[in-house]
């Protein structure tokens, strides 16, 4: 145990009755708790506190990665919102009809009296980051919109004495103990001069908050910092919602809850994509882009590292340059579109009809991605002529490595996660690898792959849904392979994990940290700049 964290857990009594989830931080309203097997860090809330009277929302680790990117950079939160100026309006609009019934348009008084509300008032404009973000990575928002934009409805849910309460909590446990907080994952700090590169996003004692401060209200600076003086702003409600006080009235409300959500497929085309759409990190990691409209939806003109799921529609691009590694979706994308497996489109695909994963792969694919072969097989070659034809700058990495600026980075098949066949998947890991590191053990290496190697390499927390606890690295060769090779890191995609969570994280395996990138593509997020974290690991 880190001794930072075992010298806090001595301060608490509850800790001797419990042998996993130690208290090491706490205040009223949250607590800090070290999980001793897995040798993480969780906030959570203690008791009565409520997040949210809105029912079943789910925005809470989005509002508070906004909140958390406001102590850093509320200019930047700012900005944020004044990119987004045309798609509050277009939900105040919504917001206001949920409310009224009164239709108005966006430049409309009412309009605009409620979008200078949220820039007034540091909280909600919070929680509309957060909203935003939320809209940027899964797709339009639909129930409950007047709570969550407009000022006099958000007032009643309770969320504003969450966030305060939170930031409140934030701030003293990041000056009790070496922590860097991004809204949704606590770290411990390796060392007192940490890598810039890990801050850039996270609070820490190492952070400059004045200016956030002094932006924020009277109640939620003397939660902070008491000398801090009253700024003349609107005040928000900043006391938290108890059980004790709203529990009945809650539970009313989730059992007489109707739900009124429109898929956000449905919405989207209400709303333009506000973002860039041009990328300008000199190596660019991204995975899991499902392009639907035959074209990629971003730009970048450098090296780029595409790590599987790109098309879902047959996209072709002539300049993107880099190297792509196969996931599920380019095994069905390559395939004709032409139902007739007779005519000579199929030509180059008969070889393979007397399987029965291939059959499945045109009929069932969700059936064919557990029974697909493992690394070696020639339909995987085929793939990718077919993919080096449509893009052909692009290096296709068929269990092959390629060389960039002195790194080598080699490229593994693996398409979907088989836990059910790890132990023949990590054998042909092992394989390959042995095969392609070959005699050059001081060359930096990253290792891609669509899917993850296994659990230990990846994003997931064991909490995560997809995290399979079987599927671990049972194969002592592949760990050897690691802590004899300089081997900086690995990249993967598959799990879909957004980008306002960690895109990167350092783990532990073959004696040494290494990096793992996992970057999925959305309209808030094109990329990941990988040069600096492989300069700081050479």
């Amino acid at each position: 145990m880190p001794p930072a964290l075992a010298s806090r857990i001595e301060l608490f009594p509850e800790n001797k009755r419990r042998p996993v989830n130690k208290t090491v931080f706490k205040n009223d309203y949250f607590q800090l708790t070290y999980n001793t097997r897995d040798n993480s860090l969780s906030i959570s809330t203690k008791g009565d506190l409520v997040y949210s009277a809105i029912p079943y929302d789910t925005a809470r680790n989005y509002i508070q990665r906004a909140g958390i990117q406001y102590l850093l950079r509320p200019e930047g939160v700012r900005q944020y919102i004044e990119l987004h100026q045309s798609t509050i309006e277009k939900y105040l609009v919504k917001s206001i009809f949920q409310v009224s019934g009164q239709k108005v348009s966006e430049n409309s008084f009412e309009v605009k009296q409620a979008y200078n509300a949220i820039l007034q008032n540091p909280l909600l404009e919070i929680q509309v980051t957060g909203r935003l973000m939320q809209h940027d990575e899964t797709g339009p928002l639909s129930a409950n919109l007047a709570g969550k934009f407009l000022f006099s409805e958000n007032l009643k849910t309770g969320i504003s004495g969450y966030l305060s309460e939170y930031l409140n909590f934030v701030v003293q446990a990041t000056n009790a103990l070496p922590l860097m907080i991004d809204g949704r994952n606590v770290q411990l700090l390796d060392s007192t001069e940490p890598d810039p590169l890990l801050l850039e996003n996270n609070l820490s004692i190492h952070s400059n908050i004045e200016p956030a401060l002094a932006l924020l209200p009277q109640e939620v600076q003397q939660g902070i910092e008491n000398a801090l003086q009253l700024t003349k702003q609107p005040l928000i409600n900043t006391r938290p919602l108890l059980r004790p006080e709203y529990g009945k009235e809650l539970a009313h409300l989730r059992e007489n809850y109707i739900a009124h959500s429109v898929h956000p497929d449905e919405l989207a085309q209400s709303f333009e994509n506000v973002h860039s759409t041009e990328n300008r990190n000199l190596i660019n990691v991204l995975s899991d882009i499902h392009a639907t409209e035959g074209q990629l939806p971003f730009v970048n003109r450098n090296f780029n590292i595409l790590a599987g799921d790109v098309s879902d529609s047959k996209v072709e691009d002539q300049e993107i340059a880099g190297i792509y590694v196969m996931g599920m979706h380019e095994l069905l994308d390559v395939l004709p579109e032409n139902a007739d497996t007779t005519t000579n489109e199929w030509k180059k695909w008969r070889s393979f009809f007397h399987y029965e994963w291939f059959k499945a792969l045109t009929t069932d694919p969700a059936e064919a991605s557990y029974l697909l072969p493992i690394g070696y097989d020639s339909f995987y070659g085929v793939v990718k002529e077919e993919l080096t034809q449509r893009f052909p700058k692009m290096h296709v990495l068929n269990n092959e490595c390629l060389i960039h600026d002195g790194v080598r980075y080699i490229g593994l098949t693996i398409p979907v996660v088989l836990v059910q066949k790890r132990a023949a998947v990590q054998r042909f890991i092992l394989k390959t690898l042995n095969e392609l590191l070959g005699e050059d053990r001081e060359m930096p290496t990253v290792i891609v792959s669509h899917a993850p190697l296994f659990n230990e390499l990846s994003l997931l927390s064991p909490m995560s849904e997809a995290y399979n606890k079987e599927n671990i690295c049972q194969e002592p060769g592949i760990e050897a392979l690691f802590a004899e090779y300089n081997i900086l890191g690995v990249v993967h995609g598959h799990h879909h994990i957004p980008a306002s969570s960690r895109r990167f994280a350092k783990v532990a395996f073959g004696g040494k940290k290494l990096f793992v990138v996992c970057s999925i593509y959305s309209k808030v997020n094109t990329g990941f700049e990988l040069l600096s974290l492989l300069n700081s690991e050479k």
